[in-house]
């Protein structure tokens, strides 16, 4: 303890003085029993002395708790829970026995509040106690999440962030560099297990999973190390997370160096990132690279000079506060400063008081790495500032009953918490310092990597920052660049169970294992995926299809009979041949109109036949192109099929009964049958038989039209555009019904004349061409039925254009060929050659 004035206020202090403690025997003597720690670290008594700095810095600031003086007390938990409560409990309950302090002060105040202690488990079993009296303790290394739990742990505060923010810093940095699949080893105190609990949850909710999950035992058994680096070296995961101190971790270390387990990236928590113990050169092959949290780092103006200006002489070697002091300078320079009873024979050293710390080489005066260190010097200072904000209060309008103020006389522990609650400052350092609602400090934590250097030393580097207090986003800074990757292709593992599903597939799960271990299944037809890992695979809209890579909707591509495609082309040169041809014979017929071989059985009908087969040629390109609602096709192709058909095949019905009737006047009495089958006869026929067609048409029309129809039923990546026949198909089967009736009946007739006495019997050329349509349009009714899309309209053309051609060379080929190569045989006395010589 340190004292210029008189003291007013104490802080406590607990730290990791000695590695371990040796108990005393019990005894039922009343001689009380001291307890002997050993294993001096340097380390832990850097931080207390720290403290004490703190507490001297702050009694010369005049700003700061003007005119009162702070004391402290310090104590050694010596790394045990039973020494850091006994300690604990005589700091807060004042019964430590009296000691000096100076010429002017004297006596063992109680401790307004505890800087410590460093272990999680010590401060949960001490915050346990001390929160019922609402004793403040600002732990500078406890960091369980579990002590965050206000109604368990009301006066507890700490400047070091808790493993919830160390757990979500780690997490941040697994999935900035994509590793999905890791293993989990831990301590088996409060602080490793509440860490990896932590850790499962908070990676479970980032799409993260845990291949193992090991702890470390607490007696080091060479099965048990063992055992784990056997489940660490046959595991995919090639990311090992350790929440753990070097204490407990050291062994598996060694364990990992026997069996020769390389080839790992090791993640640190904050309890040995910067362990020196650690990151030694013959470790490196195999923890070289290590990305870990640290502690902030900060800067202490004054705190070098300060520790290597320390003596054991400065205070009386009574005092209780000046041990630690003696016990470090014993260790550092092997020597006792009261030697035992021969000490000297036995060959020890004597300390002579004039050793100068500046002359040795120890970790103790590096003040390079300030990080826990730094945490105690904010611990202070909250208090502190805690202490100078209750001297401000105004009477009467105090944050106590009755707006009183906290009485400087009877301070109380549970005022100094108020205070804390709401202590807001900034450290010289530039950080600043505040406490939210559960006692924990702004988090703020430096990466550190472990660089193995070419000259075999290593170098502990910052390679970014994890600050929980930065816009959302933007809370983790990593410079990638930097980091030492300890592998052959210098860049970081991959570590993930399964690899990403690309666009095209989804995720399936495989029965049984972590949710990272999974399938990638392709996309079915029509549905697409275009983000990586995704869940499921989503439909296409109506229109639109899959590509083949399964990962964009493409528009369905489009089918129907074309003009640019080769069957369309073919059947668009067909109609129009049909129709050239017609209008050739046409032309024939007229210049040859007075000849007997086109005036036999009415030219007329010939001319309109020829017209009507024309009409039927070019309405089959009324088949041909992509439906639409606007162009009508749908709804005229089927009528003027009809209607042509109709009038084509009336003419020849007709020409049939003519021939039949001329061959009755041969006869007696036959006269009489010819007056019926005049010329005004013969067009009134046709025209009678063709306008009930045309009713037929307008009905259908009338009553279910024809449509535009998208049909996808024969192919899923296609939209076939088609005309649907309507609501009624009876009106499509009454217009091929009636051009079939009366296609048989002029059928039958010719038939029945087909021998009748004649040089040039056109009954047989009707009767074969009859035979000719008749065939086709039977054969055309199950092909179009069972013909799907545009092969459809095809297969109906091809009759059309099938029939046509069979009645124009059936029934004017003949006539042709003797007008235009047989001319000797256009006479009526060739014609009626053969009917004279048979009379």
């Amino acid at each position: 303890m340190g004292c210029t004035r008189r003291v007013t206020w104490v802080l406590g202090g607990l730290f990791e003085v000695h590695y371990f403690t040796v108990f005393p025997e019990l005894s039922f003597t009343s001689e009380p029993q001291q307890l002997h720690c050993e294993g001096f670290d340097s380390f832990g008594f850097q931080q207390a002395q720290t403290m004490a700095f703190a507490v001297d810095e702050i009694n010369r600031n005049p700003d700061l708790l003007p005119n009162i003086t702070l004391g402290y007390q310090l104590y050694d938990n010596c790394l045990k829970l039973g020494v850091s409560f006994r300690a604990a409990m005589s700091l807060a309950s004042g019964t430590e026995e009296e000691f000096l302090l100076d010429e002017t002060c004297s006596g063992s105040p109680p401790v307004l509040g505890i800087v410590g202690d460093p272990g999680s488990t010590h401060s949960i079993a001490i915050s346990s106690v001390l929160g019922l009296f609402r004793v403040p303790m600002v732990s500078h290394y406890a960091t369980c999440s579990c002590l965050s739990d206000r109604s368990k742990y009301p006066s507890f505060f700490r400047t070091i962030p808790s493993d919830a923010f160390q757990v979500r810093a780690m997490i941040q940095i697994l999935r900035r560099l994509g590793w999905t699949w890791v293993g989990l080893v831990f301590s088996d105190d409060d602080y490793g297990v509440h860490a990896a609990r932590s850790f499962h949850s908070d990676l479970a909710q980032t799409g993260g999973c845990v291949a193992y999950s090991q702890v470390l035992p607490r007696d080091n058994r060479p099965t048990e190390l063992q055992r784990i680096v056997g489940e660490i070296k046959r595991s995919s995961a090639r990311v090992v997370v350790v929440f753990s101190n070097e204490a407990y971790l050291l062994p598996l270390v060694d364990e990992v160096v026997v069996q020769n387990v390389m080839g790992l990236q090791w993640i640190a928590s904050e309890a040995w990132t910067t362990s020196s113990v650690l990151n030694t050169p013959r470790l490196m092959p195999y923890l070289g690279g290590t990305l870990g949290i640290a502690i902030r780092r900060g800067e202490i103006p004054g705190l070098r000079d300060y520790l290597l200006s320390i003596h054991p002489d400065d205070q009386p070697a009574s005092n209780h506060g000046n041990s630690m002091v003696r016990q470090f300078w014993e260790a550092v320079f092997e020597c006792r400063l009261e030697p035992p009873a021969g000490w000297v024979e036995a060959g020890g050293s004597v300390c002579t008081g004039q050793e100068d710390l500046r002359d040795v080489e120890t970790n103790y005066g590096d003040v390079s790495e300030l990080r826990p260190e730094y945490n105690v010097y904010k611990a202070v200072y909250a208090l502190a500032h805690a202490l100078h904000d209750l001297l401000q209060c105004v009477p009467g309008r105090g944050p106590f009953s009755g707006h009183r103020c906290a009485s400087l006389q009877r301070l109380e522990p549970w005022q100094l918490v108020h205070y804390l609650e709401r202590v807001n400052f900034t450290t010289g350092f530039g950080d600043r310092i505040s406490f939210d609602d559960n006692g924990d400090a702004l988090a703020i934590y430096d990466i550190m990597n472990w660089v193995w250097l070419q000259d075999g030393s290593v170098q502990v580097e910052n390679v970014g920052v994890v600050d929980e207090s930065a816009p959302a986003g933007q809370e983790l800074t990593l410079d990638e660049d930097r980091i030492f990757w300890n592998f052959e292709s210098k860049k970081p593992p991959r570590s993930v169970c399964s690899e990403s599903c690309p666009p095209g597939t989804r995720v399936a799960r495989r029965k049984g294992e972590p949710v990272c271990c999974f399938d990638c299944i392709p996309c079915a037809e029509g549905e697409v995926s275009n983000t990586t890992d995704s869940a499921e695979c989503s439909r296409c809209p109506e229109d639109f299809w899959s590509s083949p890579g399964r990962d964009l909707c493409i528009p369905k591509g489009v089918e129907f009979l074309s003009y640019q495609e080769p069957l369309g082309i073919s059947l668009t040169t067909a109609s129009l041949l049909g129709a050239l041809i017609c209008a050739v014979v046409l032309g024939i017929f007229a210049r040859y109109r007075n000849t007997p071989v086109v005036k036999a059985n009415n030219s007329e009908l010939s001319f309109l036949l020829l017209l009507s087969l024309k009409l039927c040629f070019l309405c089959s390109l009324l088949f041909i192109g992509r439906p639409r609602p606007w162009t009508w096709t749908c709804q005229l192709r089927h009528a003027a099929f009809g209607i042509s058909f109709v009038l084509c095949v009336s003419c020849i019905l007709v020409k049939t009964m003519v021939v039949l009737a001329v061959f009755r006047t041969s006869k007696p009495g036959g006269e009489v049958s010819l007056k019926w089958f005049g010329a005004g006869q013969q067009r009134g026929t046709v025209l009678v038989l063709t306008s009930f067609q045309a009713a037929i048409c307008t009905a259908w029309l009338v009553s279910a039209s024809p449509t535009p129809h998208k049909n996808t039923r024969y192919h899923n990546d296609k939209i076939v555009y088609e005309c649907v026949v309507g609501g009624s198909v009876a009106g499509f089967g009454a217009l091929l019904g009636y051009i079939g009736l009366l296609a048989i009946l002029s059928f039958l007739l010719a038939f029945l004349a087909r021998n009748l006495p004649d040089n040039f019997n056109e009954a047989k050329f009707i009767t074969f061409s009859m035979l000719i349509f008749c065939a086709v349009w039977i054969s055309f009714v199950p092909a179009y039925v069972s013909s799907p899309g545009k092969y459809a309209d095809a297969v109906e053309i091809f009759a059309i254009l099938a029939s046509s051609f069979g009645l124009l060379v059936a029934l004017f080929g003949p006539k042709c060929y003797i007008i235009l190569l047989r001319p000797e045989r256009n006479t009526k006395k060739s014609l009626m050659g053969r009917a004279t010589t048979k009379t």
